[in-house]
């Protein structure tokens, strides 16, 4: 097994200190058009943080023995090498891209991803705010791992994708030099991905490069000011229900669903799904046209 370091583990002192830095920055020279820190809100942030780390060790059982056996199955092996690890953190910042795109237009998805956008605020305590179910992601992968990555490779360039995410929250940092913009996922891209207002919505999906946002028609430049949040907020600090709300919502869209045509979408469309008006619905056969 390669011996590569716990990024998420060695990162978390310097998480702590960047966000105390940037809530002083905020106190001291306040900016009336960042949406700032707000108590209640931070440390819900940090709650959802602390229980993502207890969950993830738990969705991550299944989710290493599934590796394992595919990395077993297949025949090919990437080393672990000072020219080979650029490449694989390539090929995971491409597949971030397709999964977090995946987590905005599928509902099921976005329950899980949903938690993160739920803050009204955009600031480094953001980053933190979490998911409990993350174990939705570990299928964009397995391409991966069939092409010979070790596990734990792939973790460790994960962790660095998502280090490299921290920084990104936050309204103190204006945009960057045009280079930099063009080719890196910026504070200014991220801000856009986070923004409610509809030219924003699903947009900007990349981690550590924006270029894949570029390639696949995904890309929005800030130019209004964001509106941060949900297009239908909600109303609690509980980190329970910040982490469950949008499963709770699907349920009862099912209980009330007509029929399984309209199930499936209410699962496996996107997070504005709703099924034709009913009178402009096909009708599906009878049961003895079914039955002929």
């Amino acid at each position: 097994m390669p011996n590569l370091p716990d990024v998420v583990l060695w990162s978390i002192p310097a998480f702590v200190l960047l966000t105390v830095i940037e809530m002083v920055s905020h106190r001291i020279h306040p900016d009336e058009d960042a949406a700032g820190y707000e108590t209640k809100d931070t440390a819900t942030s940090l709650g959802m943080g602390l229980g993502s780390l207890g969950f993830d060790a738990l969705w991550k059982i299944p989710v290493v023995a599934i590796y394992t056996a595919v990395y077993e199955l297949t025949p090919l092996r990437v080393p672990v090498l000072w020219w080979t690890i650029p490449l694989m953190l390539l090929a995971q910042d491409f597949f971030y891209y397709w999964q977090h795109r995946g987590h905005h237009v599928v509902r099921v998805l976005w329950a899980c991803h949903v938690v993160h956008h739920s803050s009204r605020k955009f600031n480094l305590s953001t980053a933190l705010r979490q998911p409990w179910t993350g174990a939705t992601s570990w299928p964009f992968y397995l391409p991966m791992i069939a092409l010979g990555v070790h596990p734990a490779a792939l973790a460790f360039c994960y962790s660095v994708n998502l280090v490299y995410q921290f920084w990104i929250h936050t309204e103190r940092v204006d945009k960057l030099p045009r280079p930099f913009e063009y080719v890196l996922n910026t504070p200014s891209h991220h801000r856009v991905h986070h923004a409610s207002q509809g030219g924003y919505l699903d947009r900007n999906f990349g981690g550590i490069l924006i270029v894949w946002d570029r390639m696949f028609g995904s890309w929005v430049g800030e130019t209004d000011q964001p509106v941060y949040g949900l297009t239908k907020n909600i109303e609690t600090y509980n980190p329970l229900r910040v982490a469950t709300h949008e499963y709770a919502a699907i349920a009862r869209d099912l209980k009330a669903a007509q029929d399984w045509r309209e199930r499936a979408g209410r699962v496996f469309g996107g997070p504005g799904w709703q099924p034709a008006p009913a009178d402009t619905r096909v009708p599906g056969p009878t049961a003895p046209e079914a039955a002929a």
